[in-house]
């Protein structure tokens, strides 16, 4: 399909996509992701809102009890819009990038981006500066704009071209965006964006430490809307929704900002908490549809509070796999019964699932509306029903790395190859088996195993190290670190948590090492290299060992009635 006339006057998006012939295939079989020519995702959900339920409708809430109509939302994402290109200088296709927790303001940030035809890039709030440095250098954005409170390092970043002109939001200061956008009219035009204009870059952690950035059009960002949202979840305008995942998670994005937006129900931002602060919060807020990972329902349900569930409409799984028993608890518990998902960032969101009565214990559901699926072998040929093999997919959306090698890797023939292993059933139902990569999922954050590695090698006292992920009841999964020290340096309890320590202060916090094994060597093949299925089948087998010596288990269930 050929690109449609670009609205982008910069156009380093277009000039980087991938080439040709190897994108995936995209198909638009369903009436629902057909859009026009001409589409400017920012415009679509935030004016066709106000037009369609009228501004005074809520469109999103704070814990505190602050409430945005869809008419104030418009007004401040317009007066972002003049503050980027009447102050700034952005003009369509340049890209700015985005850092905060979930709060109104930052969602103002990101409408007003889209609807002056520049390129959001999202960031996560607990990167350090280091980190958001190398994702500059690869995004090359003109301006950031971020929490006032995550703004520390950022004055001076990047290397292969100059520092963003840095924006704060939400303090006192005199230049700080809201004093900016304060002076604006609020009256601001959309820029005429192409429907395949990038409007998007998405980072994600890489399997091999290095981030892949996705790429993304205005026509993908309301593809998930109009396909599980609109066909899972069947949101209303009556809904509030609420999602613990940030905005620089697609998942995120989608759940929080996209999604409600498109059918003029609300969202509820928060920006921090403990799983049960966060349900007590929703339960304040009348929030309807909850998302978040498995381990966050299962913490709930452990402090006794299935109460908090029990009052919504739709309770999301999304982030890991939901085990059969948490999904079974919460349903007893409470009388929820979880959509599970899965979805990718590559893809924007979630593209299997199952609501209602078609959900099945055990499986993660069927393509939703507008997506395909089957499950690839080991030489690339589709697998019968019952075969374990690796899952592909095919929908609106698809992968497109920006300038990256990877591409090749992720998309076979057409298909995005998500880097899961599926079993599907003979009644169509996909079953999770697990990752194919060296990605953790650990409370619903994907953590790259390779860039844990990067970091602990950098300890002095660091030989060489293995890292995968380690069975946990509570979290999934947790990072476990097999080191080999240098000779002489004892590996114990206080070199532990000092190696923890300096993890922490070299990447975002939530990647460190919680288990830490110290070992004489690490497995190889007979080639030398690193064997690390070898170390996930020890921690496999220590877990089986472990949960054979305990009674059955009906704590969840026994602590959530």
């Amino acid at each position: 399909m050929p690109l449609k006339t670009s609205a982008h006057v910069d156009t380093f998006t277009r000039d980087n996509l991938p080439p040709e012939e190897l994108w995936p295939t995209l198909e638009f079989t369903i009436p629902d992701v057909q859009y026009p020519e001409v589409l400017n995702a920012g415009a679509e959900l935030i004016d066709r809102g106000v037009e369609q339920y009228g501004p005074q409708q809520p469109a999103f809430h704070t814990p505190d009890g602050e409430t945005w109509t869809y008419g104030q939302m418009q007004q401040r994402a317009n007066q972002v819009a003049q503050v980027l290109t009447e102050d700034y200088g952005i003009v369509p296709g340049n890209r700015v990038m985005l850092r905060g927790p979930n709060n109104p303001w930052l969602v103002a940030a990101w409408l007003g981006v889209l609807k002056a035809g520049a390129v959001v890039v999202t960031t996560m709030p607990m990167l350090w500066a280091k980190e958001v440095s190398q994702l500059v250098d690869m995004t090359k954005p003109t301006v950031l704009i971020t929490d006032h409170r995550h703004a520390d390092g950022l004055e001076d970043l990047g290397s292969s071209a100059a520092s963003p002109a840095l924006i704060t939001y939400g303090s006192e200061a005199t230049d700080d965006l809201v004093q900016q956008t304060a002076v604006k009219s609020g009256e601001f035009s959309a820029v005429a964006t192409a429907s395949d204009d990038v409007a998007l870059l998405g980072p994600t952690s890489g399997t091999t430490g290095k981030p892949k950035v996705t790429m993304h059009f205005h026509r993908d960002i309301l593809a998930n809307a109009d396909t599980f949202a609109k066909h899972i979840l069947k949101l209303t305008a009556d809904d509030v929704v609420v999602c613990s995942a940030p905005f620089a998670f697609t998942f995120g994005l989608g759940s929080s900002v996209v999604f409600p937006l498109r059918f003029g129900a609300s969202a509820l931002l928060i920006e921090q908490g403990s799983p049960v602060q966060f349900a007590e919060s929703a339960a304040r807020a009348g929030v309807t549809v909850m998302a978040t990972a498995p381990t966050a329902y299962r913490a709930i349900l452990k402090e006794g509070r299935a109460d908090l569930l029990a009052r919504l409409r739709h309770g999301i799984s999304a982030g890991e796999a939901l085990p059969t028993q948490t999904r079974q608890a919460v349903e007893d518990a409470s009388g929820l019964r979880l959509i599970d998902g899965i979805g990718a960032t590559e893809m924007l969101h979630i593209f299997i699932s199952a609501a209602g009565d078609d959900i099945r214990p055990g499986s993660v559901g069927k393509p939703i509306p507008g997506f395909r699926a089957t499950i690839l072998d080991d030489d690339g040929n589709e697998a019968p029903d019952g075969q374990v093999g690796r899952l592909a997919v095919i929908g609106p959306t698809g992968c497109r790395y920006l300038a990256d090698e990877r591409q090749a890797v992720y998309v076979h023939n057409g298909w995005n190859l998500t880097g899961d292993t599926f079993l599907r059933d003979a009644e169509g139902y996909y079953i999770y088996q697990a990752r194919s990569d060296n990605m953790i999922i650990s409370s619903g954050y994907n953590i790259a195993a390779p860039d844990v590695e990067n970091a602990i090698n950098q300890h002095p006292d660091v030989l060489e190290n293995a890292v995968v992920g380690r069975p946990d009841e509570d979290r999934g999964s947790v990072v476990c670190a097999f080191i080999v020290l240098v000779e002489g340096v004892t590996g114990d309890d206080a070199k532990s948590k000092e190696i923890k320590d300096f993890v922490k202060q070299n990447i975002a916090p939530y990647k460190y090492p919680r288990d830490i094994r110290f070992v004489s060597e690490l497995p190889r093949n007979p080639s030398g290299k690193l064997q690390h299925f070898k170390l996930r089948q020890r921690l496999k087998e220590e877990a089986q060992v472990s949960e054979a010596s305990q009674p059955e288990v009906a704590e969840l269930k026994t602590k959530g009635s």
